[in-house]
C-alpha cells in the first residue's frame, strides 16, 4: 500500500559511479512510478501551484491526465503555457515555486510535480508527439535577440499567434544558458536541449547564429533595414563578475561562465575534442548559487579534489538544495564562512593557492541576509592549482551600447516592465536576464511569454 504522504522516490545514479561520468545523474520516472505519484494529487479548485508557476501551467489538469495514463493529453496541457518542459521538470527550483505551494506539502511531502512534468515532456519526445501548430498567420514579422529560454519562450508564443518570428543567435549553436552553462548531467543536450529547439523550429520560428546584434547588425537596423515590426531583447547575462583581488589576474583563474562554456559547449570534458580543458588536481570553486555547485561537479567529473568556498552558512547557500545534497553525496568539500582574499602564484604566474579569511555571520544587510564579517586573526592558505570565480553575472553591455534611446540602470540591465516587457524604444521589448541579472531559466521563461503577450498587444493595435 502506497503511503499517500510521501513521494514516489526517483531513481538516480548512485553517487560514487556518477562523480566519474557527465550522464545524467536523475532518471526519472517510469510510467507507473509516474502514475502512482500523480494519484496523490488532490486536483485542488483553486490551485496554489497554479499561481506559484511564473508561466501559470495547469498543473492540477496535467496531474490529473498522467493518473489517468492521458500521456499525450498531459503533455497539449503543459504545452499552452511552456515552450521547454523537459527543460523545466530538470532546472525549475520547484521546492520555492509549484511544490512549494502543493497543499498535500503541508501535512507531507510535496507533490513531485517537476518530475512528472520531465516524465511527460520525455514520453512526448520519445513518441515523436509535437507541439501543436499555429493556424493563423498574422503577416508581422519579430525579431528575438538570443536562443535562451527567455528567447526561445518569446519566440515559440509569438510564433503560435501567427508571427513570423527570427531568432537572432550570437553563439554558434542555439540553446543560450542551456547549452553553455547547465552541465550534460543536469540536462542532457543532445536529447533533451535540441529536441526542445526543434520544437520551436516546428511552430515556424527561424533561428540564425552566429549574429551578433551589436556588431553585425544594429536593433535600428532590424526595425529601419530588414523591416521588423517589433524586437525582443533575451540576450542574457554573460558579463562574469570577479572579487577584484590581488593575483586574480593568474592562468589558472577562470570564471564559472567561461569553466562550463568551455565543457559544456565545446564539449572540452571529452577527450577525443579539439578543445579539451585543462585537468587539475585541487580546484576551490568561489560562490554558494546553482553555477558554483555546476561547476564544482564539472571539475570533479574531471578529475579534480573540488572546494566550494562560499562566505556565509550552510542556511544562506542560494543553490537549490537538491544541487547541493548532490554535490556533498559526489563527495565536494564545502568550507563554508570563508572568503578569499587573496590568489597566490608562483614566479611563472601559475596559480598555487588562495588566501583565506574565516567569517562569522553578524546582522542581517540590505538584501535580508546576514552580512559576513572577518574573524580577526583567522588568515590561512589553501593550496590549489585553479580557483573557479561563481560569483554572478552582469548583462554584456554590447546591445544597450549600440542602442540609442534604450534606457539601463546602474547594474547595467535593461528597464523593462514586468507586465508586458516593454522598454523606454518603442517596439522593443525585453525579459530574462538582460533585464534581472543572473536569476532563474523559468523566471526568463515567463518573461519571454510575458513579453510575448505584450508585442502581440502591440502590433494589434
Amino acid at each position: 500500500m502506497m503511503d499517500v504522504m510521501k513521494k514516489v522516490p526517483v531513481r538516480e545514479q548512485a553517487p560514487d559511479v556518477r562523480n566519474k561520468n557527465f550522464d545524467e545523474v536523475c532518471l526519472g520516472y517510469n510510467a507507473e512510478e509516474a502514475q502512482e505519484e500523480a494519484t496523490r494529487c488532490l486536483n485542488c479548485k483553486n490551485a496554489k501551484c497554479v499561481q506559484g508557476c511564473p508561466v501559470s501551467i495547469n498543473i492540477p489538469e496535467f496531474i490529473h491526465n498522467v493518473k489517468e495514463g492521458n500521456f499525450e493529453e498531459a503533455y497539449k496541457v503543459i504545452g499552452k503555457s511552456s515552450a521547454l518542459p523537459a527543460v523545466c521538470g530538470r532546472v525549475c527550483p520547484q521546492e520555492t515555486q509549484c511544490e512549494g505551494q502543493c497543499i498535500r506539502g503541508i501535512k507531507g511531502e510535496a507533490i513531485s510535480i517537476g518530475k512528472l512534468e520531465r516524465f511527460v515532456a520525455d514520453w512526448a519526445r520519445e513518441n515523436n508527439v509535437s507541439p501543436e501548430m499555429p493556424t493563423e498567420k498574422k503577416g508581422k514579422k519579430v525579431a528575438v535577440i538570443g536562443s535562451g529560454p527567455s528567447g526561445l519562450t518569446c519566440a515559440g508564443d509569438l510564433a503560435k499567434m501567427g508571427y513570423d518570428v527570427t531568432i537572432f543567435e550570437a553563439l554558434h549553436e542555439a540553446g543560450g544558458v542551456l547549452v553553455y552553462g547547465i552541465p550534460e548531467f543536469r540536462l542532457p543536450k543532445k536529447t533533451v536541449v535540441a529536441s526542445e529547439i526543434e520544437n520551436v523550429k516546428k511552430l515556424g520560428v527561424k533561428i540564425e547564429t552566429n549574429v551578433v546584434i551589436g556588431k553585425s547588425m544594429t536593433i535600428d537596423q532590424l526595425i529601419n533595414e530588414e523591416g521588423f515590426d517589433a524586437v525582443f531583447i533575451g540576450s542574457g547575462a554573460g558579463l562574469p563578475r570577479f572579487m577584484g583581488i590581488p593575483g586574480e589576474n593568474a592562468n589558472e583563474v577562470f570564471s564559472a561562465n567561461e569553466y562550463l562554456t568551455r565543457s559544456n559547449l565545446m564539449k572540452a570534458f571529452r577527450e577525443d575534442y579539439d578543445t579539451p580543458i585543462a585537468r587539475f588536481k585541487k580546484v576551490a570553486v568561489v560562490g554558494g548559487g546553482n553555477v558554483a555547485m555546476d561547476a564544482a561537479r564539472t571539475a570533479l567529473r574531471l578529475g579534480a579534489e573540488v572546494h566550494i568556498v562560499y562566505r556565509r552558512s550552510e542556511e544562506e547557500l542560494p543553490a537549490r538544495a537538491e544541487e547541493v545534497h548532490h554535490a556533498k553525496e559526489e563527495g565536494i568539500i564545502f568550507d563554508l564562512l570563508t572568503n578569499p582574499t587573496e590568489v597566490l602564484t608562483d614566479d611563472k604566474g601559475n596559480v598555487t593557492g588562495i588566501k583565506c579569511v574565516k567569517m562569522e555571520l553578524g546582522e542581517p544587510d540590505a538584501s535580508g541576509r546576514r552580512k559576513p564579517v572577518e574573524v580577526p586573526d583567522s588568515e590561512f592558505v589553501m593550496d590549489l592549482d585553479a580557483v573557479i570565480m561563481s560569483l554572478g553575472t552582469s548583462p554584456n553591455p554590447l546591445i544597450s551600447s549600440t542602442t540609442k534611446g534604450l534606457e539601463i540602470n546602474k547594474r547595467k540591465c535593461i528597464v523593462a516592465e514586468e507586465a508586458n516587457g516593454q522598454t523606454s524604444k518603442e517596439g522593443v521589448y525585453a525579459g530574462g536576464d538582460a533585464v534581472t541579472g543572473a536569476a532563474t531559466v523559468i523566471l526568463a521563461m515567463g518573461a519571454g511569454k510575458a513579453a510575448a503577450k505584450g508585442i502581440d498587444e502591440y502590433l494589434s493595435k
